[in-house]
């Protein structure tokens, strides 16, 4: 995804009850979006056809709708399977619900997707046994998968409990319409150049544009985003090299804030909310109220999904400043489900580096499979959508500079306090910097039982 992907679609949290209301209205959601179609259940049909539901959030490319068709592809291969998907936006609540229906071991869809951020709960004491080891069920070749993606969903015992789906290198999608009024280059490569090896610069391309924005424009579009991207290319980032939660002392996270708040107070972003549940965010693509946005791989599906057919040819791909990683999944399977052994297959086949291109031919998420990421059909690529960009030349050679940061238990928490918490009120209300920082700590020592 992402989000989802995750990393960006975030709830505000509460009281501690508030945050439990909300993961169960998350639930209620999903399991709305599960129709069981005449199944049983436990997913059984009287005709003998099973029912897999996979639980997802953002956009993983697996659907018939937008995406690469693969459940309908699944389905022919296997008569006897029906797939259903629940997707939600908002990957925090999808987060806390799951947790929540693991502790009881119930409610859960057969497959579960885990954004990086939190596969390290999912690894960790709390949750490794709630989960297939998909090294040993369902034929999946992990040898194929880069090595550090699966190290990042292995357990202490060696389980592997999660498939790698995508990850998340960075580049930067941009407007050629909206440079081209604001006076801009509109070229890639001269795009690049303007903030080459440093996202200070980016900042400072942003108030250049602001200077001669067009009405009702912003640069950037949200002040969050910015400090995701920049701390993806950061090599410490909320945890330090043993995996313990340190964002304090980060210098990762400080530089980041540093330029997400310098970016909310001088009036270039268009304060928005990634993945808000109102849809301003998804309008501002359609309607062009933003020049740029931080653009790991999976972004550029989300980008064809909501800025529409209308604007069809007027994003372009620059790289970034620093290459980084922001987001990338993982499909998990639950021990407690009715059908483990066949939504271990399903998992593996989706996952499988032929799936790994069609998903990325049609919806831009890079494969995380090392076969698929060298291939041509990766290297070459283009995505319609975006014209004769090189997508996969600029994906492809953003994902060579990549160096995984560690990561702890709660980074996927801490993300959501710092961005939805601090960094927002910061650019919506005009909160002073410090007093965030300090709302952010206090949530975080309420919130998270280290």
């Amino acid at each position: 995804m992402r989000t989802s992907r995750m990393t960006g679609g975030r709830r505000r949290p509460g009281s501690a009850t508030a945050a439990a209301l909300s993961a169960l209205t998350a639930g209620a959601v999903l399991l709305t979006g599960c129709s069981t179609d005449g199944s049983g259940a436990d997913g059984a049909g009287g005709d003998g056809t099973i029912t897999l539901r996979i639980g997802t959030f953002g956009s993983f490319g697996y659907d018939n709708k937008n995406g690469a068709k693969l459940y309908a592809e699944y389905e022919k291969l296997n008569p006897n399977i029906k797939i259903v998907e629940s997707n939600v936006a908002d990957g925090q609540k999808y987060w806390d619900t799951l947790k929540l229906r693991l502790s009881r071991n119930s409610g859960l869809a057969d497959i579960q997707a885990i954004e990086v951020g939190y596969i390290a709960e999912a690894i960790g004491p709390a949750m490794a046994n709630k989960w297939v080891d998909l090294s040993q069920t369902g034929g999946a070749d992990t040898a194929a998968f880069l090595d550090w993606k699966v190290k990042q969903a292995t357990t202490g015992d060696g389980k592997v409990i999660g498939l790698g789906t995508d990850i998340g290198p960075m580049a930067i999608c941009y407007n050629k319409d909206l440079f081209a009024k604001a006076e801009l280059p509109t070229d890639r490569a001269q795009v690049a150049k303007l903030w080459a090896g440093d996202w200070a610069k980016f900042v400072a391309t942003g108030k250049t544009y602001q200077k001669k924005a067009p009405a009702g424009t912003a640069f950037h579009d949200s002040a969050s985003g910015l400090f995701n991207a920049v701390l993806s290319s950061q090599p410490q980032q909320y945890a330090d090299e043993k995996g313990e939660l340190a964002y304090e002392s980060s210098p990762g996270v400080r530089k980041a804030w540093g330029l997400a708040v310098e970016a909310a107070q001088s009036g270039i972003t268009a304060k928005l909310r990634q993945f808000d549940e109102k849809g301003t965010w998804n309008a501002g693509f359609k309607n062009s109220k933003f020049a740029t946005v931080a653009c790991p791989s999976w972004m550029t599906g989300i980008i064809k999904d909501q800025a529409g057919p209308a604007n069809k040819g007027k994003w372009d791909i620059a790289s970034p400043p620093v290459s980084g990683n922001w987001g990338g999944s993982f499909l998990a399977v639950p021990k407690s489900g009715k059908h483990a052994q066949e939504a271990a297959k399903l998992a593996a086949w989706l996952t499988a580096p032929e799936q790994h291109a069609k998903v990325f031919g049609v919806n831009g998420n890079i494969p995380s499979t090392k076969e698929t990421l060298a291939s041509p059909t990766v290297q070459n690529a283009k995505i319609a959508y975006f014209g004769d960009t090189p997508v996969g030349k600029i994906y492809s050679e953003a994902a060579a500079g990549i160096t995984p940061a560690p990561v702890s238990r709660y980074d996927g928490q801490v993300k959501t306090f710092i961005t939805d918490n601090g960094i927002l009120d910061i650019e919506q209300r005009g909160t002073a910097p410090d007093a965030a920082w300090e709302n952010v700590k206090k949530l975080i020592a309420d919130k998270i039982d280290q």
